[in-house]
This record gives structure tokens, sequence and C-alpha cells, in this order.
């Protein structure tokens, strides 16, 4: 006869379920891992912006900044609105807008450490 502690199952249950939640979390955070993407985030951080402005002022191209553009969507980071035959896109709510500046906070104390990380992974 098999027995099964219930503990051990439900400590089971819970890492299961934790490998969920940091495979979300993980995908969410990607939307940060890419320097256009959270060049975009920046600047329309503030005010919402077409596709042609942020490709202006990011001196990118169309084609790269509309991938970035559908991954920061997906991730549910950015929403955009259409209006007339553009589409504006702009940070999703303030939340978003206080993580970017939550990062800006904690890079400021710990960019000396960043800048010198020899195990950064690519």
């Amino acid at each position: 006869m098999i027995t099964i502690n219930t503990l051990d199952l439900t400590n089971m249950r819970g890492l299961k379920m934790l490998d969920a939640d940091i495979d979300t979390k993980m995908k969410f955070l990607h939307g940060f891992s890419h320097k256009t993407r959270v060049q975009i985030l920046e600047c329309i951080k503030e005010n919402e912006k077409t596709v042609s402005q942020i490709v202006d002022d990011l001196k990118g191209n169309q084609s790269n900044i509309s991938q970035h553009l559908a991954c920061l969507k997906g991730c549910g980071l950015i929403v955009g609105r259409q209006e007339g035959k553009y589409v504006y896109y702009r940070v999703r709510n303030q939340l978003v807008r206080n993580l970017l500046t939550m990062f800006d906070e904690v890079l400021e104390d710990v960019q000396n450490n960043v800048a010198s990380c020899e195990n950064h992974i690519d």
C-alpha cells in the first residue's frame, strides 16, 4: 500500500503553481528586456504617440518599432487606440508608469554594480 503525505502533495502543488507564476512573471519581464522596448516605454510614458512619432523620436525604422510595440501590447504594458487612420499608443496605466519610475530609482542605487557585473548573461 502506498501512502502519500498530504503535506508533500501540498508542497508539490505549491511548486507547480510557483513555476506557473514565475513563467508568467518572466513573460511580463520580457517586455522590459530589450533596449528598443524600454525606449518606447520611456517615449510614451507621459503622452500617447503614433507609430510614426515614436519612430521619429527613437530614430528607428517603422517595421522594427511595430514589432516591439506588438510585444509590449501582448505583454499588457501598453494599449493602443484607433483614431482615423492612426493608432495612438500609451502606457497602459499609472502602475506601469510607477514601475518605470521605480526601475530608475532602483537603478540609481545599484548602477555601479550593474555596470561592473561580469556575470551578466545575454
